[in-house]
């Protein structure tokens, strides 16, 4: 590539586009070796006052697009190579990596197909193909300039880069993941997973020598990942029922079906990261009440699937969503999972109903209702064993279901906490728990309604971090809940 050590964002640099943008150490780390980034720094990776995050954002100077949404950083690279070529006139070229799994995606086709229609010779895109994601040849390839090399001998890729350039060029790298880690090398699990530390430390010794994995328990019996319970749901309602199938999109380890998956092999389909095309496969898989489905991968990618959602709601097709990792999306039945360790607090032969909240924390002088759900319940709930000890007595509820909303149940507790309610959510105020909650309230007087949510576009951090900075943690409860009392005090 041709850039600027010091000047990332130079005008008449090579672009580069990291579509997988999970890989953004391997980028944080090519910028190290150009003196742009300190050595050092790679070890803020994901903290809360790092610039370096879990994927490229143009917070960054050394990043023009923000990536990690697979299948999309080819269309972006497109834009780019068009307006070099044809607007600028330039000679920088366009670089793009790309994953194999993300190969799935028909934004990444249609993007192929555009670089081809404009003859974007100066559009270079790098596929990683490391067996273990998902890849398919397409009419395009007959129409860019494809080159298969080893993905590991930096020889042929340097030679595959110089070759001369009369249309778009698909450069075919042949990786193994995990290559030079024994334990890792060419298996499966290891997706966006970091070595356990003794493992790590082995590995920078001599990454040769052998690497036993370490026999620790990824997740704890207690507390659990709610993405855990869902995998582990699954496998055993699937042991009694053989009608339910369950789907995902290339992150099976990730949301936990994999857990079903090597329980009930038959039943599992691999869709890749086509998302659209995996809630399509669910509609079809439960039309005539033939299956019981269930589909997951990584929330926020279920947002660009909005159109076959809403399709099979118009369909009134029963099929089950869950998003792991929490993010945002609707559906016919949608569950969200997180990805860290959560207290348990039901016990196992709870019964829960949709539409019917559940009141899990109260006193007999209650002076504030808090509604909250997800990470936020479990941080309300120590808000209110805090506020206990300076006698502040609160009732917490767990709505359960946002949609439908348990409206009288809501409504009876604010009346019997004298008209007090705060919600509290992982989440935007747009559109989320606070709102459903304002709307079952407005016709009801004398209700004073208090929100907590997430006002910016949220940033990499540790889960604890980024609570107390977006304010809806343990803390922030607390102290919306004393000047909740103040304001009535001062009021009377």
């Amino acid at each position: 590539m041709k850039y600027r050590p010091e000047d990332p964002r130079n005008s008449n640099s090579d672009r580069f586009i990291m579509s997988k943008g999970h890989a953004a150490p391997a980028l944080y780390s090519m910028w190290v070796e150009t003196g742009f980034l300190k050595e050092s720094e790679l070890l803020s990776l994901c903290q809360v006052d790092s610039s370096l995050e879990g994927h490229p954002n143009p917070k960054q100077q050394i990043v023009d697009v923000a990536t990690g949404s697979l299948g999309q950083g080819l269309g972006v690279a497109c834009g780019m190579a068009y307006t070099g070529k044809y607007f600028d006139k330039s000679s920088y070229r366009v670089f793009c990596l790309l994953g194999d799994g993300e190969m799935s995606e028909g934004a990444v086709w249609e993007a192929m197909s555009f670089a081809s229609y404009y003859q974007l010779d100066n559009l270079v895109a790098i596929m990683d193909i490391n067996r273990l994601g998902h890849v398919t040849l397409h009419p395009c390839s007959t129409t860019w300039n494809a080159i298969v090399v080893d993905g590991h001998s930096v020889e042929e890729l340097c030679k595959a880069l110089s070759q001369p350039r009369h249309q778009p060029t698909a450069i075919i790298a042949k990786t193994i993941k995990g290559k030079g880690i024994p334990a890792a090398e060419d298996k499966l699990g290891w997706h966006a997973k970091t070595l356990p530390k003794d493992m790590a430390e082995m590995v920078t010794k001599d990454l040769q020598s052998r690497i036993m994995n370490n026999s620790k328990h990824l997740y704890p019996p207690s507390p659990i990942a709610t993405r855990k319970a869902y995998g582990m749901a699954l496998a055993k309602i699937g042991r009694y029922n053989e009608r339910v199938v369950v789907l995902d999109g290339d992150t099976n380890n990730l949301t936990c079906s994999d857990i079903f998956k090597n329980e009930h092999p038959n039943r599992f389909v691999e869709c890749y990261i086509a998302q659209q095309n995996m809630v399509s496969v669910a509609m079809g898989c439960a039309a005539r009440e033939r299956n019981v489905v269930f589909a997951s991968t990584l929330a926020a990618f279920f947002t660009r699937a909005y159109d076959q959602l809403r399709m099979a709601a118009i369909s009134e097709c029963d099929i089950n969503l869950c998003g792991s990792h929490c993010g945002l999306s609707t559906g016919c039945c949608y569950i969200r999972t997180s990805r860290q360790d959560s207290a348990i607090i039901y016990n196992s032969n709870e019964d829960f109903h949709v539409g019917e909240a559940k009141v899990v924390y109260q006193g007999k002088d209650d002076q504030v209702t808090v509604v909250a759900a997800g990470v936020t319940l479990h941080e309300a709930l120590a808000a209110a064993e805090h506020l206990k000890k300076e006698r502040i007595s609160v009732r917490v509820i767990d709505p359960f279901t946002i949609k439908p909303l348990d409206v009288k149940t809501i409504i009876d507790n604010t009346r019997a906490t004298r008209g007090r309610i705060l919600t509290v959510e992982d989440h935007y105020y747009e559109g989320g728990l606070g709102e459903a909650v304002s709307s079952a309230l407005i016709n009801e007087p004398g209700l004073n309604q208090v929100r907590l949510a997430v006002s910016h576009v949220p940033r990499s951090g540790k889960p604890h971090e980024l609570l107390k900075i977006y304010g809806i943690d343990r803390d922030s409860i607390a102290q919306s809940i004393r000047k909740m009392l103040s304001s009535s005090t001062n009021a009377k």
